[in-house]
């Protein structure tokens, strides 16, 4: 029987699911957090054949201890994951203290935490990138402003979505932002990129231990998620009803580049939505970052409604089979709507889930810990066609207010689009 350490497991709430669908499948399920046993999901308590809670999972030697345990009683570890960014670093160094192999190692995380290095395997899979700068002094900041113009994005060359990232617009900004940088993150290294006028387009897959996908799909963010956390704007993203082949080709040459194997993964990549002379012509795909875990939030859900099928269930069986018999079925449009706490809506919730009564697939209120990226208020819903899909977020994020009716003329005007072709 093979032994799975799943850190923190009752976070994301919805994690849940893959530790059952991991027991489901035979596994030995060893849950490490710091929330109470007594706390925990029914659902959860079912799905682990032992917990173990330490005071703080940032403390590495209680969490090294848990493992240690788990070794002792259950013998050797085969997996261990938490499928969550922020652990991702902790996660590898665990299995490289114990020897686990089953996952990327602390060697590797270089390539796949630090935006800098990206670009290097993006470039040998042939993916264009934004020209960038590590942050230094005023003078070699706008000696690359130089090059470049404004505006440029800055951001924690290894940091965690879109937190701490700023756009700046001016010298003005470059110098209030170098003034903060000194007084609260002397130590942090940021990266300074020229800026991308683009939507975010990704690439959702779950490949297995030959580096091959077994399931692909994939998100398209038409407002950046940068703009809605500093903005404290409302959020939107959907599922794509088919990825399109342009996206799948990227997706498949970066796992390629960055040697992927038995992983669930979300890349990012801008698709341009006019000319830039330094990236290629609108439309083009060009490289954002690599994230070696699930989409974040509900994405996951998101997925299976989109795609008919049980994508923690096709990631478990990767993991115990190295391959899945899980069917995928018709697929669908899955719009994610956030609404944001405060603002002055034109539908009440009761009136859209009246309207949308036969569309709506999760409707709940979202996580402190995922609010300032996801808004307060999420309604998850599927769509037959991209027309049925814009009406819904045009209802959904209807204000009264002119300040905020401007903001949503905008996102309507993004919506129009369009989508590049799939198959």
């Amino acid at each position: 029987m093979q032994n799975f350490i799943f850190i923190s497991p009752n976070f994301p709430t919805n994690y849940w699911q893959f530790c059952r669908e991991l027991k489901n499948n035979g596994l030995n399920v060893l849950g490490i957090g710091d929330q109470p046993y007594e706390e925990l999901k029914p659902e959860l308590k079912a799905s682990l054949n032992e917990y173990y809670k330490v005071n703080s999972l940032e403390n590495y030697d209680e969490v090294y201890r848990a493992v240690a345990f788990f070794a002792f009683k259950y013998g050797r570890i085969d997996w261990l994951e938490s499928n969550n960014e922020y652990w991702l670093e902790r996660d590898a160094a665990l299995r490289t203290d114990f020897h686990i192999t089953s996952g990327f190692q602390t060697s590797d995380m270089p390539r796949i935490k630090y935006k800098s290095k990206m670009k290097e395997y993006y470039q040998k899979a042939g993916i264009a990138t934004a020209r960038y700068h590590m942050v230094d002094d005023l003078a070699g900041c706008k000696a690359f402003v130089a090059q470049v113009g404004y505006p440029v994005v800055v951001k924690p060359d290894n940091g965690v979505g879109a937190s701490d990232t700023h756009r700046l617009s001016s010298d003005k900004e470059l110098e209030a932002f170098l003034a903060y940088k000194e007084k609260e993150h002397p130590d942090v290294a940021y990266i300074m990129e020229e800026f991308v006028r683009a939507e975010v387009n990704s690439y959702d897959a779950i490949i297995d231990a030959h580096g091959n996908p077994i399931f692909e799909a994939g998100n398209v963010s038409p407002v950046s998620i940068m703009d809605i956390v500093n903005n404290d704007d409302n959020s939107i993203y959907y599922i794509i009803k088919d990825l399109p082949e342009d996206t799948r080709a990227a997706g498949r040459a970066a796992v390629k580049s960055f040697g992927v194997k038995s992983r669930f993964v979300h890349f990012e990549f801008f698709r341009m939505t006019e000319d830039q002379s330094s990236m290629g012509k609108k439309g083009q795909i060009v490289a954002l970052e690599v994230n070696m875990r699930p989409c974040g939030g509900f994405t996951p859900d998101m997925i299976d409604f989109a795609r008919s099928t049980n994508v923690y269930k096709i990631w478990a069986d990767m993991i115990a089979f190295g391959g899945t018999d899980m069917p995928v079925g018709e697929h669908y449009y899955c719009a994610f709507a956030g609404r944001r706490d405060g603002k002055s809506f034109v539908y009440s919730h009761e009136q859209l889930m009246q309207k949308y009564q036969d569309n709506m697939r999760m409707v709940d209120r979202i996580p402190e810990a995922l609010s300032g990226a996801m808004g307060n208020q999420m309604y998850v819903a599927t769509f037959s066609t991209r027309d049925e899909m814009e009406k819904f977020y045009s209802d959904v994020l209807a204000v009264t207010d002119a300040t905020n009716a401007k903001v949503q003329a905008e996102l309507t005007k993004v919506l129009a689009l369009g989508e590049p072709e799939a198959v």
